[in-house]
């Protein structure tokens, strides 16, 4: 049940980020807008342009195994983002966490490395195979300069307060929404069940390499998943975070699990599998063959509205992400800087649209698939362990969710990003050592400056109990009956 969404409340809060002679964030979002957000930003134009090269790993129409197989990893990793983000909500997610759960031993090592990648892995992920998949025929100048007013389009659209954001984001949602139910409904009006579910001879045979075809495939399906982890990221804005955390990303997990299943089912149900692997554009296929080119081209406006929904939705999560470290001092401090009236990160949207902008002019495949692998070490995996220490370290910390059947969802997830870092190829797993190491050397010299572990001592601070000591401490001793 959605939450009725307002003004700034909510309980078991950290207090939201502040900018220097300002209050800090507004809590505004709901369940219902939060789920547009995660929603939103997890679908874009992925899954059209994937599905092809799902079925193409997989080798027939058994490639629904492989968004099974995401949807599992999605939902375990999940469960440990809902946990983590209902105690500790605040802008920047993972920062938080990591900062919190591996104080005691590296100092701000990790934290430091998450945002040393997410500044870049957030930004141009975003804009993946965005421009140029339904103009492939403009020259690389056209691409490009397009690119740069759908970024800068954005970003005005995300220069405003949130309640204004949210209103966009839903309409947005809503787009996307229609956009993958009318390509559903375009493939069950042709489907055929022995296109869905008639297998190529050994299929599921791990001597013809299932298990390589899968871990291709899981590669491409999380992909399209990620994004569920959007409001975790918008912490400081969220209503009553204890509630609207955990259920605004596991609704979007299950609602994208299902839309996903019933796209790809439908499309391999309505086009043989052999002709959707060499497909560019499956959207435009399956409706093509249903109902007509004129109705064909009015989903591909559609889908482009989608793409555009999906990088507004990533650079609104991704301009929080590095507000708590450049207050820190971890991150440069005048990303922690908000807007006087509308109390949005100013600096940090611009930063990350420009660099949405530069990244459009580079053949970025190699750098995004490195980034990716990096991702999955200093945020995916360090937060399964972080979710542990913090259990460990920190028991007393209130929790308004707690992950189902723990430890088994956090054991599932490490399995399952384990498998996708060893997937993603030797050329990824290479740069993605170069670039841990860099980051290192960087965060070294910085230790050096400010005189901080490893070169000084680590500063413990438990900053949510803390908190959550002064509450109790304001509210005063319980009443006692007479």
């Amino acid at each position: 049940m959605a939450e009725v969404e307002g003004r700034p409340g909510g309980t078991g809060s950290a207090p939201a980020s502040a900018s220097a002679g300002g209050p800090g964030f507004v809590r505004y979002l709901g369940v219902r807008s939060g789920v547009a957000v995660n929603m939103t930003q997890m679908c874009g134009i992925g899954p059209f342009i994937t599905i092809p090269l799902v079925v193409t790993a997989m080798g027939g129409p058994q490639a629904v195994v492989g968004w099974v197989a995401g949807a599992v990893l999605a939902l375990a990793d999940g469960l440990i983002w809902a946990e983590l983000g209902a105690a500790m909500p605040g802008a920047g997610g993972t920062y938080i966490y990591l900062r919190e759960a591996f104080q005691y031993r590296t100092g701000r090592l990790m934290p430091f490395l998450f945002v040393w990648t997410a500044v870049l892995f957030i930004p141009l992920i975003g804009l993946v195979d965005y421009v140029g998949f339904l103009w492939p025929h403009m020259s690389y100048l056209d691409i490009h300069l397009l690119s740069i007013v759908v970024v800068v389009v954005v970003v005005i659209g995300l220069y405003r307060r949130i309640e204004s954001v949210a209103l966009i984001t839903t309409v947005l949602w809503i787009i996307m929404l229609v956009t993958i139910v009318l390509v559903i409904a375009a493939g069950l009006s042709r489907f055929s069940v022995s296109l869905a579910f008639h297998y190529p001879a050994g299929a599921f045979s791990i001597k013809h390499g299932f298990f390589i075809g899968l871990g291709a495939a899981l590669v491409l399906a999380i992909y399209d998943y990620l994004g569920y982890n959007t409001t975790a990221y918008m912490g400081d804005e969220l209503r009553n975070p204890g509630r609207v955390m955990p259920r605004s990303i596991i609704y979007s997990i299950l609602a994208m699990m299902v839309l996903y299943l019933a796209l790809n089912i439908s499309v391999v149900g309505a086009v043989p599998w052999h002709v959707v692997a060499k497909s560019s554009s499956v959207a435009s296929l399956v409706v093509q063959r249903s109902w007509g080119q004129p109705v064909a081209d009015g989903i591909t406006v559609l889908v482009v509205l989608t793409a555009f929904a999906s990088v507004f939705t990533g650079l609104l999560g991704g301009s929080r992400v590095p507000v708590h470290a450049a207050e820190d001092g971890v991150f440069f401090r005048s990303f922690a800087r908000l807007h006087p009236r509308y109390r949005f990160p100013t600096v940090s949207l611009l930063v990350l649209g420009a660099i949405t902008m530069i990244g459009s002019f580079f053949t970025l495949s190699e750098v995004i698939n490195m980034l990716t692998a990096v991702i999955i070490i200093v945020q995916a995996v360090a937060q399964v362990v972080a979710l542990t220490v913090l259990r460990r370290r920190q028991p007393d910390l209130i929790r308004p969710y707690r992950q189902w059947l723990y430890p088994v969802p956090s054991l599932v997830a490490l399995a399952g990003w384990v498998y996708v870092y060893h997937s993603a190829g030797r050329t990824a797993i290479i740069l993605s050592g170069i670039w841990l190491a860099a980051g290192m050397a960087a965060y070294l010299i910085w230790a050096r400056v400010v005189r901080t572990w490893p070169f000084g001592p680590k500063l413990v601070r438990e900053a949510y109990l803390e908190q959550q000591k002064q509450q109790l401490a304001a509210a005063g001793p319980p009443i006692q009956p007479e």
